[in-house]
């Protein structure tokens, strides 16, 4: 696959601050470290946009346009009737505040999907990745962050089939590694099942740490399940992560020098120097 790194941030079970992340990692590989990042918010709740900022509701396009008909078939569709998209091409990329990030934004609609549009179509969980593939506006990227859904469906799979890396937050509770289990076993399937050897988990990044005995039998045992994702830092309870999306904001811009501030510019040194596998098909 090639053009920029495409991951997708994704946990089955809700509550993993997969959306935290995404948004952050965003904004520090963008802010700090002059990459070029374009976040797609896959999540019917649409909260990506709104820790970024972007007011959703005023979007006349959104996720769902890459999964219909038209914008699979006719490439001439573009975008200069619409003042809120960035270009002239098919994706209905908007501006953030940082020049670095671009977003697509999401709502309820993607729920609805797959409907009328895909119930012809022979590979409906293959449309982001067709979409994308043919999109020559994703040349300007090095990277593209999905926020998937916290759920298992058509969403998901369309995701994971359009990415080549996953990052997987894992809340440090008691059900953790269940959740874990199963998207194991779920990256596993899409890549036998669609020939996508490609995909890989990239990192395993624990959420939610406490000093309790639970949370460090987690953590341990994460360690030992996934001893070369497993990522270096870990994400505690930091309440100005949650001020900083209260008000639109990344934490790089509301509270730079807090602690969260510094773990999640950890996490995102880390999965910038990762990169793709040394050798194509390596084990999830």
């Amino acid at each position: 696959m090639q053009g920029p790194r495409r991951i997708a941030f994704i946990n089955e079970k809700g509550g993993s601050a997969k959306t935290t992340l995404v948004a952050n990692v965003g904004a520090y590989l963008a802010g700090a470290r002059g990459r070029r990042v374009l976040a797609i918010d896959m999540d019917p709740q649409g909260q990506l946009g709104k820790v970024l900022g972007v007011d959703t509701r005023d979007r006349r396009r959104s996720a769902i346009d890459l999964l219909l008909d038209s914008m699979l078939g006719d490439a001439s569709l573009d975008q200069g009737s619409d003042p809120q998209t960035r270009g002239t091409g098919v994706l209905p990329i908007c501006r953030t505040r940082l020049p670095q990030l671009d977003l697509i934004v999401a709502n309820k609609s993607l729920g609805l999907y797959p409907g009328f549009e895909a119930a012809d179509d022979p590979d409906p969980t293959g449309r982001l990745a067709r979409t994308l593939d043919a999109a020559r506006e994703l040349d300007a990227y090095d990277f593209v962050l999905f926020d998937a859904p916290p759920s298992f469906g058509p969403l998901t799979l369309n995701v994971l089939r359009a990415a080549s890396e996953v990052v997987v937050p894992v809340p440090l509770t008691y059900l953790a590694m269940d959740g874990c289990a199963e998207l194991v076993r779920t990256v596993s399937t899409v890549r036998d099942r669609y020939d996508h050897a490609a995909l890989h988990i990239a990192m395993v990044v624990p959420t939610f740490y406490r000093r309790t005995r639970l949370a460090g039998e987690i953590l341990d045992r994460l360690k030992l399940r996934f001893p070369k994702e497993i990522a270096h830092a870990v994400v505690g309870y930091h309440v100005k992560i949650d001020e900083a999306q209260s008000h639109g904001l990344s934490i790089f811009e509301y509270a730079p020098n807090d602690r969260g501030a510094r773990v999640m510019a950890q996490i995102a040194e880390e999965l910038e120097l990762r990169g793709l596998p040394a050798r194509e098909g390596a084990a999830p």
